[in-house]
């Protein structure tokens, strides 16, 4: 199977990190978002990374829907727990970080694609206002491990996907004021080798 991703997508790295960790190969083919001639226009009309092509050819999108694919795959169970609260409480942790990582990526493209003085002050005041409060909220509960037999379940990954993303994109400041996310993210990043493996460098 084939993942159209960039390197410095947190998505497109949460989907390669829940690969490797239900032990499944993925090629990893780079995609170019703001291309019109780019094939990922067809393979997923909203033209968004990460999208999983599978064997047949039919593409899977966004990330949840390929982390659920890829976890089907491994047999069930690897990352999101089957049923009950645990089961939840996984997927709650992954949409919270899941909606960081967005208003992340969308102040970063404000002031990427927009020129200076059409840029609203207001607008990405409110996109970082989603980053400090979810922020608060992992650090006074950051997520456990446990509820899954793999090392680590989703709602972990996309937590330290999108840390490293504050850390790529934001200079790390988040850290000054999150302690208990310091140690968290050290933690995961020295029980989960891919994390490592697939940080990006620009």
């Amino acid at each position: 199977m084939q993942l159209r991703s960039s390197p410095a997508s947190p998505f497109g790295r949460k989907a390669k990190i829940a690969a490797v960790l239900c032990g499944i190969h993925l090629d990893i083919e780079p995609a170019n978002t703001v291309d019109p001639s780019d094939s990922v226009r067809l393979q997923n009309p909203l033209g968004k990374i990460p999208v999983l092509v599978r064997a047949d050819g039919a593409p899977l999108f966004d990330s949840r829907v390929i982390v659920e694919y890829l976890d089907a795959q491994a047999g069930g169970g690897c990352l999101i727990p089957s049923s009950g609260a645990p089961r939840f409480d996984v997927l709650v942790a992954q949409a919270l970080a899941d909606g960081l990582m967005d208003a992340a990526l969308l102040q970063v493209y404000e002031t990427r694609f927009r020129a200076e003085e059409a840029r609203s002050d207001a607008w990405i005041d409110n996109q970082a206002g989603k980053v400090a409060r979810a922020l608060r909220a992992f650090e006074a509960a950051p997520p456990v491990p446990g509820h899954v037999s793999a090392v680590a379940n989703i709602g972990e990954i996309a937590l330290a996907c999108a840390l490293g993303y504050l850390d790529l994109r934001f200079h790390g400041v988040w850290r000054e004021d999150h302690p208990a996310l310091v140690a968290w993210l050290d933690a995961f990043a020295a029980r989960v080798p891919s994390f490592e493996a697939t940080r990006p460098t620009a």
